[in-house]
């Protein structure tokens, strides 16, 4: 029984012609019967434990959100999949389009750092959520006047293609480089939200070069990719942090662009700073990724096979 009835919410849960319905029978091999806010689930224990912990959970999603999609639906089964004892009711990060809930322990886990520590690493391979999270915390923080300004920053380094081919400036060569962090503030503020705001430099997204010799202040600033840094450019980024201010920085250590032999400054910063207090590292793996379920055994399968490499 899903209560207090409310029958927009019970149209989300359900989705057009019960598409979330039908992916959830399919996904956990059980049957789901329904009639208002009166739900049966019939299946094995476990699949319909899990079932109808997720079905609870959609419903108080379609309260927040106003909407499910087919991708919130996934996710949330992911996790509740995972972790079906798991009765911890994760830290949300709401903002002004958006309702963003980690998806297993270990984004959990980074997002409880993000909030405690100054200086928060996320590290692990790509789709796990590091970027995405680590916005959604800034973004939580500026509207919460926690800080006054969000800057996101990119090593521009070329994953083997070159700036050099590309047509204009500095500033819009490396402008796709920046592109999934302008995506993620769109779905958190709205395009014209986010365009004024960078406008008045509230948010400033800038290459990596741009940042020495700045110090910045009351900001929330989120290094990404820096995997591609060299341990010099590591550590100049760390210096620019100033009081009141709040830095993430999230790369992959299988991605890394630099020319061979050149070390990566996340790595030399993982050794360098792991036992220093006030500073934390979440470290994600396969099981977390969030994006399309090919992408886990994709990167599974480089995992494996860099194994056996070795």
């Amino acid at each position: 029984m899903l209560v207090p009835t409310d029958n927009h919410r019970l149209a989300a849960v359900c989705g057009e012609c019960d598409e979330h319905l039908r992916f959830i029978e399919k996904q956990l091999q059980v049957r789901i019967h329904n009639r208002g806010e009166a739900f049966q689930v019939v299946g094995d224990k476990k699949a319909t434990h899990v079932a109808t912990r997720l079905l609870k959970e959609l419903y108080e999603q379609a309260y927040n959100d106003g909407n499910i999609s087919s991708h919130n639906v996934h996710l949330s089964l992911e996790r509740l999949a995972s972790h079906p004892e798991d009765n911890v009711t994760p830290m949300g990060i709401k903002t002004r389009h958006a309702l963003v809930q980690p998806k297993g322990e270990h984004q959990q886990n980074y997002l409880y750092a993000i909030q405690s520590h100054d200086i928060s690493f996320g590290i692990g391979p790509a789709g796990t959520g590091k970027t995405y999270l680590a916005v959604a915390c800034a973004v939580q923080a500026l509207e919460q006047d926690k800080v006054r300004r969000i800057m996101l920053v990119r090593p521009a380094v070329e994953a083997g293609e070159h700036l050099g081919f590309l047509p204009g400036d500095l500033a819009q060569k490396v402008d796709p480089y920046l592109r999934p962090l302008y995506d993620a503030l769109y779905d958190m503020l709205g395009f014209e939200r986010v365009t004024k705001l960078m406008e008045r430099q509230i948010i400033e997204v800038a290459p990596l070069a741009f940042m020495r010799g700045r110090t910045l202040n009351d900001a929330f600033i989120i290094l990404d990719e820096s995997q591609n840094t060299t341990p010099d450019q590591m550590k100049m980024f760390l210096t620019r942090i100033g009081f009141h201010s709040k830095a993430v920085i999230t790369g992959d250590m299988t991605q890394i662009d630099l020319p061979k032999g050149k070390q990566s400054g996340l790595q030399h910063a993982r050794d360098v700073l792991k036992d220093i207090p006030g500073i934390s590292f979440t470290f994600f793996d396969a099981h977390d990724v969030v994006r399309h379920p090919l992408v886990k055994k994709i990167v599974q399968a480089y995992d494996k096979a860099r194994e056996n490499d070795k």
